[in-house]
């Protein structure tokens, strides 16, 4: 979400340099988390999300197991 937000504000605002997009990146990072928090949110306690990777490997097994059972039939 933070980066999102930097992304546009790098083109609203015509940020340049890597100190400025930098800074206005901390600071909507700093934003979003307060934010969550306000609303009850810890991210520190909220569950690690599967590995990308993982659900694609996991994903492409089902599905040749699937096909695998279907021509049996």
């Amino acid at each position: 979400m933070a980066t999102g937000i930097t992304s546009h504000n790098v083109i609203e605002k015509n940020l340049h340099g890597e100190a400025s997009i930098t800074d206005e990146h901390v600071d909507n990072n700093t934003a979003v988390r307060k934010l969550l928090l306000d609303r009850g949110v810890k991210p520190e306690n909220l569950p690690r999300s599967e590995d990308v990777d993982k659900v694609k490997r996991r994903i492409k097994k089902e599905n040749q197991q699937a096909l695998s059972q279907s021509s049996k039939k």
